[in-house]
């Protein structure tokens, strides 16, 4: 059975910092490409920043430069660093968890995301 459970969110001052984590069990880890996304109420869950296999990374603008994502393979476990938290930042953070075989995606599965609100 495959997991994959977030963990980390919570409520954090503006300009503020938190530390998402991702568990993944019944996968083989190291094969996915990896992202978070996030949905705030009211609005489509958007892409926030992706790694794939060999550790390329790519980020929305609106994160660039505050949220930094890394990977453990060994530990089945992806991150997502977030400093200089804003109210915007504000939303349910999803882990994704991508298999591809060049452009051809196989299969993917989700986390249950985590809250994260940036409020003072």
């Amino acid at each position: 059975q495959v997991q994959l459970v977030e963990s980390g969110g919570g409520l954090v001052q503006p300009g503020g910092s938190l530390r998402l984590s991702c568990a993944a069990s019944g996968i083989s880890f190291s094969l996915y490409d990896m992202a978070w996304y996030r949905q705030a109420p009211g609005k489509q869950r958007e892409l926030v920043a992706s790694m794939t296999t060999t550790d390329s990374t790519n980020y929305t603008d609106p994160v660039k430069g505050r949220f930094t994502i890394s990977r453990d393979n060994a530990k089945k476990t992806l991150y997502l660093q977030m400093n200089s938290l804003k109210p915007e930042d504000t939303a349910v953070y999803y882990c994704k968890a991508l298999l591809s075989i060049g452009d051809l995606s196989i299969r993917d599965y989700w986390g249950q995301g985590t809250q994260v609100t940036v409020s003072s």
